[in-house]
């Protein structure tokens, strides 16, 4: 099975994080922000990946340092699990809908890290999470791991519809994209 564990200790935050990418989907997540935890369920979910995962953060003060250490951590594990990465199918894009909102979620699985996205929020916080923080997840979380990752947020109207609709559309298409489909590095130059 590919597996990890990252523990990352800071002044900010204490994150213990265990993520097996050949699971269930099955989760236990406690970061202290409910919305987030709910968001981290659903990717997983639809990616069948196993998340244990807690946090003690700073969130006296915001939720930025939780929200960006999670995606540091969470990236981290995933890229460890993936090793060299042979054989995994390396490229999905999948479109994702939540009642109204429709999103586009594209990965390639390349080593090289960039994160492109025009998601908007008319909401400063969606539950006790500062909505800005979404994307600051997503930045961290592209850029350890070494994936390439395009968001297109289509159309939306709800708040929570539209973070879900991405949450949901990024848990889909990690699942395919980390499928081992070939027995080689699936790239022209045979490595990633």
């Amino acid at each position: 099975m590919r597996q990890s564990k990252v523990i990352r200790n800071t002044k900010e935050t204490k994150i213990e994080l265990k993520l097996n990418i050949d699971g269930t989907g099955s989760t236990n997540i406690d970061t202290g922000i409910g919305f987030f935890d709910h968001m981290l369920t659903a990717m997983c979910f639809y990616a069948g990946f196993d998340l244990e995962l807690r946090c003690d953060g700073d969130l006296h003060v915001d939720t930025h340092h939780t929200v960006e250490d999670i995606g540091l951590s969470l990236g981290k594990a995933l890229k460890e699990c993936l090793g060299d990465k042979k054989g995994i199918k390396r490229f999905s894009s999948t479109i994702t809908p939540m009642d109204e909102s429709l999103a586009l979620v594209a990965i390639d699985i390349s080593n090289r890290p960039f994160l492109v996205e025009n998601m908007e929020f008319k909401k400063e916080k969606i539950g006790t999470m500062d909505s800005e923080d979404f994307k600051e997840f997503l930045r961290a979380f592209a850029f350890s791991s070494s994936i390439t990752l395009h968001i297109d947020l289509m159309r939306g109207e709800n708040d929570h519809h539209k973070v879900e609709a991405v949450f949901k559309g990024l848990g889909r298409a990690l699942k395919e994209a980390v499928e081992i489909v070939d027995n080689r590095v699936v790239s022209t130059k045979g490595v990633l």
